[in-house]
């Protein structure tokens, strides 16, 4: 048998595997989780419908729309073990929409003629949209408690770096000293922005949708809103104004909400992959005897978890430019909105949450080496300490004149090699300006931190405040 002819008969025979690599076997952990394949689960979707309609019908006949008998024997059926998923799969394919294969099973699962009241008055995206809205709100919890686990090790961290020296980088360049602990709390703070927005998020985004094929209502009578406000608390969302079948805005907001935070949690694997380099070896990633970093270099310790994390946040980022395709649609409602979200809402929740599970794990067992951050910043200790010199001899030059003085020394020191202190002190004109107790404070990195310490404390103090608020 040719390897073409075994291929193909293996993808026979594997009928049943999904092809996304969110689902893959063997990788799907690293682009998923547990808690996002739960949430976004198929068959779980048609249990919330399920659970959608029994609400629906729960709230009807509280209202007198629909017989009580018809209610009972609803909710009775409304669920999957009631259903069967073949002849649900087999009316899709035969009816080629994507929920009247369910609601006719479900009519048959129901007993006596309580099946015709399925539904009624409500249309396909009703359903569809309130799923969505409770899959987001799932999401959103799941992706709170991970930033809070994330916050509580960054908090410890950056508590026990608050005065730890470093090398504050622009442009990938030395730039001036800082405290490790001031680096841990730009990630902590930027953090804590993403909370209020998913927080301030919930309001506008998790609510229901009852109105109706045009969003008239006119299928529920003169009871719709009423209806729709029962409808709503039972399943624990807000109620909008009006129908949003073709006004998308509030999937767009989750979408890239989602997709800044993966970028956040993107700036922190990467920052934590660069400082890791041998080159710099300020912190080292967990690692695990067994973990393989390479099938032909047996010493490699790859920092692959940092690098999927890059790859979560790029995914994540392309999911918000779809999702805002889906704003513009024709009418009262356009299916090309929200088969689009079927996609991107799942993916950047997939994505997203698995960053965050991963960030967790690097942070919470992430080894700071002081030592090398020392070492490091004491390497570039003539680079580091030009604006306090340039202030120095400012307060007698002027602080132009002053710039220009140390730009002459600091460009001869980096094209002749030899210690900017070195050519400072050949300057006898420069040299009477600052004694050398204060060069010798000038040149220590360490005396150099400006506000790090308290500002770290800022950022911590908020998050300790959000974290308490949560219990």
């Amino acid at each position: 048998m040719s390897v073409t002819h075994r291929l193909v008969h293996s993808v026979d025979s594997c009928a049943h595997e999904r092809g996304h690599i969110t689902d893959s076997r063997f990788y799907g952990n690293r682009y998923a989780t547990s808690g996002s394949r739960r949430i976004y689960c198929d068959v779980c979707r048609k249990q919330r419908w399920l659970d959608i309609e029994a609400a629906l019908a729960q709230a009807q006949g509280e209202l007198g729309m629909i017989p009580a008998r018809a209610v009972a024997g609803i909710v009775s059926a409304a669920r999957l073990e009631c259903i069967d998923l073949d002849a649900v799969q087999a009316e899709i394919d035969r009816s080629g929409h994507s929920l009247v294969g369910l609601l006719r099973v479900l009519q048959v699962a129901c007993p006596d003629d309580t099946g015709e009241y399925i539904h009624f008055g409500a249309t396909t995206q009703d359903i569809q949209d309130t799923g969505q809205a409770l899959e987001m709100r799932d999401t959103l919890d799941e992706l709170t408690r991970e930033i809070a686990a994330i916050l509580a090790s960054l908090v410890e961290l950056a508590e026990q770096h608050a005065g730890t020296v470093a090398v504050g980088r622009t442009h990938a360049r030395a730039a001036l000293p800082m405290s490790f602990g001031l680096k841990v709390a730009s990630w902590i703070d930027e953090l804590l922005r993403h909370t209020e927005r998913l927080a301030t998020a919930r309001s506008r985004v998790l609510v229901a949708q009852l109105f109706g094929g045009a969003g008239t209502m006119a299928g529920f009578g003169g009871g719709g809103v009423v209806l729709l406000e029962r409808f709503a608390a039972r399943l624990g969302l807000a109620v909008p104004t009006l129908g949003w079948h073709v006004a998308r805005d509030r999937v767009v907001e989750f979408v890239t909400t989602l997709a800044m935070v993966s970028g956040t949690l993107g700036r922190v694997a990467d920052e934590i992959r660069t400082i890791g380099r041998p080159e710099f070896g300020e912190v080292t990633e967990p690692w695990r005897y067994g973990k393989v970093g390479s099938s032909t270099m047996p010493h490699k310790r790859n920092p692959e978890r940092c690098e999927q994390v890059v790859v979560m946040a790029k995914l994540a980022a392309a999911q918000a430019g779809i999702a805002f395709t889906a704003m513009v649609g024709d009418h009262e409602r356009d299916a090309r909105a929200l088969r689009v979200e079927w996609a991107c809402v799942p993916d950047v929740s997939h994505y997203t949450l698995a960053a965050c599970e991963i960030v967790r794990e690097l942070v919470t067992g992430l080894t700071v080496h002081e030592d090398r951050l020392r070492v490091n910043a004491q390497e570039v200790a003539d680079q580091l300490a030009t604006e306090r010199l340039m202030l120095a001899l400012g307060r007698q030059l002027g602080k132009q004149t002053a710039h220009e003085r140390v730009y002459e020394l600091s460009q001869t020191a980096h094209d002749t090699g030899r210690p900017l202190r070195h050519l400072f002190d050949d300057c006898a004109d420069l040299r009477d300006l600052v004694d050398e107790r204060e060069l010798d404070v000038i040149f220590d990195p360490s005396q150099y931190l400006g506000a790090s310490t308290d500002l770290t404390h800022r950022a911590l103090a908020e998050a300790r405040k959000w974290l308490g608020a949560r219990g």
